[in-house]
């Protein structure tokens, strides 16, 4: 069913170290807000929340001032770091707008987009994805890995849009939808496919990041991709199961092995094989499977402490009238 109303529209920005970026993001951000508001595509009263995650250098400082002058922008500073998620999780929750759009301060995700994914929140989607249509200017280790990524965790049973990360518009219905689930190890692009609800993607291109660096190396990428695994799926836990039958069949047969080789062959040092070898694979087998258990015990011990995911310790922004 179509909307009939014309909506308010919060942008959500969470930031770390952005502070080369920032003043880019806000020009951008503002100008595309003011666009949608001059079409009559969205209210006036719309807004543009920046959430320091516990930044180290001058990034609250900046928001901070630019929320001074502009009742567009509200600031959200998190008392720590907390990660990426918990700060987008804090600004979605703070917003009382009728659609959300979450958006990264590089800016990469094309902000243009916004006014399209508008549009399908106005057919009647409650959600809508912004899906990268191609990834030139990923390297190719990175565009493979992504890919693969993507595939491992549906051939898992974990239901993921292709190519989407949190570029995306969720309604007031999908937002309140998605607060109540209460788990501490976010992983929101899957939690945001768990609620349900009709939607719709809107595809683009991805450009290279303007200043500043990426605050997703290698490390934290492959950190975030076992979140999202472990969060969504328990194939690892059924593969130790597989993978024991597997080692039980490898070490029958290397048991026949040491056998025939000893009763066939002459010149073997008697118990060599027979110890080191089984002893050796079932080890490495043994603290392999171990370290998935641990996996999973250390996220049920986290949930089960249920700790606040994030604390505001400031919030700022600028009533209309107040503005120059």
């Amino acid at each position: 069913m179509e909307k009939s109303h014309t909506p308010s529209l919060a942008i959500v920005v969470p930031c770390y170290n952005e502070e080369d970026m920032l003043k880019s993001t806000f020009e951008t951000l503002s100008c595309c807000l003011n666009d949608m508001i001059t079409a009559h595509q969205i209210s006036s009263n719309s807004k543009i929340y920046y959430v320091d995650d516990g930044s180290q250098d001058t990034t609250w400082q900046i928001i901070q001032a630019r929320s001074q002058t502009d009742s567009q922008v509200v600031g959200l500073k998190l008392s720590c770091n907390k990660g990426h998620q918990n700060a987008l999780l804090a600004g979605l929750q703070h917003t009382s707008e009728d659609i959300t759009v979450s958006i990264d301060a590089d800016l990469q995700d094309n902000p243009n987009n916004i006014s399209l994914m508008v549009n399908e929140y106005l057919k009647g989607n409650e959600i809508v994805y912004g899906v990268r249509s191609k990834r030139d200017s990923d390297t190719f280790f990175k565009k493979f890995t992504a890919e693969s990524y993507y595939k491992i965790m549906q051939k898992m049973g974990v239901d993921l849009v292709f190519n989407h990360a949190d570029f995306r518009l969720m309604s007031r219905v999908a937002l309140n939808a998605l607060s109540e689930y209460g788990e501490t190890n976010l992983f929101l692009r899957g939690l945001a496919r768990e609620v349900g609800f009709k939607y719709s993607t809107v595809e683009y291109e991805r450009t290279e990041r303007v200043a500043g660096e990426s605050k997703y190396p290698l490390r934290k990428m492959l950190s975030f991709a076992w979140e999202g695994i472990s969060s969504f799926s328990t194939a690892p836990l059924r593969a130790i199961t597989v993978l024991g039958f597997a080692a039980g069949a490898i070490s029958l047969a290397m048991i026949l092995w040491v056998l025939g080789t000893r009763l066939f062959t002459e010149g073997v040092v008697p118990g060599w094989a027979s110890i080191l070898v089984p002893l050796l694979f079932i080890g490495s087998v043994q603290l392999m499977c171990l370290g998935v258990i641990g996996e999973y015990l250390a996220k049920i011990y986290a949930e089960v402490k249920q700790r606040p995911k994030y604390h505001i310790e400031q919030k700022t922004q600028t009533k209309k009238n107040d503005k120059p």
